[in-house]
């Protein structure tokens, strides 16, 4: 089943110095762009981390340090890649949780200003973990009925992606699917809002889910001493805790957030 698109759609698969998004960096990126009319573009480039890629990286996605010394930093690249995601939502596999995050880490980094909390998410694996639970080699050859070869090389897989979700569309399209409340309701609808909306997991502020909105749409923290007290108490009863985040191995975008917050709260 084909995509039904108002906007490109770009598949990502990036590897990296490691899973760390405050900390590693991208040695490779993977671009699949899809159009409303079906044309495909493909843009995939290797990038100099400027840090040494540890050995068991190396071993995962088979790029090491030489492999990447001549290449472009991501600073030099940065504008290029965000003129070719303008206007485009985005897809992946667990892209949520590690690409997409990450991805925006390396824009702030570079001061580049490109806001992925305006797009549509596409999680493939959401979807395939809700449906059948289990990994993208798997999905490959559960839904496509093929081998996965060259697994862990960038475009492979995110050519793989494409196909799964796809095959996802066709596989699911009279399926229903039990909500944590109990709801029935079918899931897979050839929309990118609606499989946005299916392959999300939680209602995150900041990419990594360090803040959330609760059930009443407040912006709470989801981790540490604060976990489900809203952001606003928390700057006001504990002036000191906005620094110790600001100082900390936070990613940058949940930084980002929560100063717009704190700002917010000065205006009003």
């Amino acid at each position: 089943m084909n995509l039904k698109l108002k906007n490109p759609l770009v598949f990502l698969d990036l590897e990296t110095t490691g899973i760390n998004i405050a900390t590693d960096r991208i040695v490779e990126i993977a671009l699949l762009k899809i159009h409303p009319n079906g044309k495909e573009e493909e843009r995939l480039m290797r990038i100099n981390p400027e840090m040494p890629i540890p050995e068991h990286a190396s071993r995962v996605h088979g790029i090491y340090d030489e492999d990447v010394k001549d290449k472009p930093t991501f600073k030099e690249v940065a504008k290029s890649l965000a003129q070719f995601l303008e206007g485009c939502d985005l897809a992946g596999f667990n892209s949520n949780r590690f690409d997409i995050p990450l991805l925006a880490e390396e824009f702030l980094r570079a001061d580049v200003d490109i806001d992925f909390k305006k797009r549509k998410f596409i999680d493939v694996q959401a979807i395939f973990h809700k449906m059948e639970k289990r990994t993208l080699a798997a999905a490959y050859k559960f839904y496509c009925q093929q081998e996965l070869e060259n697994a862990h090389s960038a475009m492979a897989d995110t050519k793989a992606t494409y196909e799964v979700l796809k095959a996802q569309l066709d596989l699911y399209q009279d399926a229903e699917f039990e909500d944590p409340q109990g709801k029935v309701s079918k899931p897979i609808v050839n929309d990118v809002q609606a499989l946005s909306d299916f392959s999300s997991y939680d209602r995150n502020v900041d990419y990594m889910g360090r803040i959330v909105y609760n059930e009443k749409g407040v912006e709470v923290f989801n981790f540490g001493k604060n976990k489900g007290v809203p952001v606003e108490q928390v700057l006001r009863e504990q002036p000191g805790y906005y620094g110790w985040i600001m100082s900390g191995e936070f990613p940058l975008y949940t930084k980002k957030v929560l100063t717009a917050i704190k700002l917010r709260m000065k205006d009003n």
